[in-house]
């Protein structure tokens, strides 16, 4: 069998080598020659799996290593024949990390988490976890989910333009659908802006179509957008400089990118493809990660709320504001920042000791993960 792998996924090099041909590209450049006498298509967001590339291949299989689809046609591939899996929520917990930066940075800020709304857009596994983290830390939450509302019953949902007119911060966690009754292409646009509270902080980290690049330029202008964080992006890699140069902080599509949610998305991979072709590879996981070079955080509570001293601890872990500063400095590199980047672990693979931490701090920093020595 021969097996076509994006060369950026990692963990994956030697896995399925003992059975089977393993050619590895870069997922741009995988094309539709690479394929012809190939079974299996391993992918990112990067390379778009629908007719153009797969007919007339031998491809029985896609798998992307991600928790999003909206690069494969999926409707294509059913008809088609080809099975197609994805990894659904392998980062999410990598993503929360990324929005807890953001709200470790509000809160030390002056951001009170207690007087603070936070409207979550999309409540599936990664906008649970955002949920779980903004309750931890002692933010009022307002959710939205249609598809989850309809299921569930609405006492735990709100209707959008509801949350969007009450909520300080709002984080969007949705996929991406342009058609159909949950339609999220362009959910923040020019219509929405004057529903806005004055300065609210708006966060997309799930595909970049779901705010409208000309709706966000007007919201900053007219200062109703107070400050704007964006992982994901219009017609990324070529992304708006304008709009680039206004955020408050801009990343290169890289907020699932924690070493464990690569890990987690390549055993997922692997796991789909070996249950469809009978590798003997079923619950296979990386054999270690890497750890951060200190994994100790020493913190101290005195004269600080719990929320503080818990952001305090969060952007130990992650600062948004580095990636930031790498993808200002050089936005052309927007590929090649996703394709090296830095070894980033999750709340769990750090642990907190301090002296006379409160027991509610201790709790928060449990709640959110952290290993706690106090």
């Amino acid at each position: 069998m021969k097996v076509v792998i994006d060369d950026k996924i990692p963990f994956l090099r030697n896995v399925f080598e003992p059975y089977a041909t393993v050619v590895y590209k870069p997922g741009k450049d995988i094309s539709q020659s690479d394929l012809t006498d190939a079974q299996i298509l391993i992918v990112r967001t990067r390379t778009k799996c629908n007719k153009n590339l797969l007919e007339g291949t031998s491809v029985q299989m896609v798998s992307t290593a991600t928790i999003g689809t909206d690069h494969m046609d999926i409707p294509w591939l059913e008809r088609s024949g080809i099975t197609w899996s994805n990894a659904p929520g392998c980062n999410s917990g990598s993503v929360r990390q990324y929005i807890g930066s953001i709200l470790a940075h509000l809160i030390l800020s002056g951001t009170n988490p207690l007087k603070t709304t936070i409207g979550i857009v999309g409540v599936g596994m990664v906008g649970s976890k955002v949920e779980q983290l903004a309750r931890t830390l002692g933010f009022n939450v307002m959710l939205n989910d249609p598809p989850r509302a309809r299921r569930e019953g609405d006492a735990l949902f709100t209707d959008y333009h509801t949350l969007v007119a009450n909520a300080d911060i709002i984080t969007y966690h949705t996929p991406l659908n342009t058609s159909g009754s949950d339609v999220s292409y362009h959910l923040l646009n020019e219509d929405i802006l004057p529903l806005l509270k004055p300065g609210v902080v708006i966060i997309n980290s799930s595909r970049g179509e779901v705010t409208d690049t000309n709706a966000m330029l007007a919201g900053l202008a007219s200062e109703k957008i107070g400050k704007l964080v964006l992982d994901v992006w219009e017609n990324e890699p070529d992304i708006s400089s304008l709009l680039h140069e206004k955020v408050w902080a801009g990343t290169p599509h890289i907020a699932g990118y924690s070493v464990d949610g690569k890990a987690n998305g390549s055993s997922m991979t692997v796991d789909a493809v070996s249950h469809k072709f009978g590798f003997p590879l079923v619950g296979w996981k990386p054999e270690s990660l890497p750890m951060p070079e200190n994994p100790i955080i020493t913190l101290s509570d005195d004269g600080k709320t719990s929320a503080h001293t818990a952001a305090e601890a969060i952007l130990h872990t992650y600062n948004i504001l580095d990636d930031h500063q790498r993808l200002r400095q050089s936005p052309s590199d927007f590929e090649k920042l996703r394709g090296s980047y830095p070894v980033r672990r999750e709340f769990g693979s750090w642990s907190v000791e301090g002296k006379m931490l409160r027991s509610e701090t201790v709790e928060m920093l449990s709640k959110l993960g952290f290993k706690v020595n106090a």
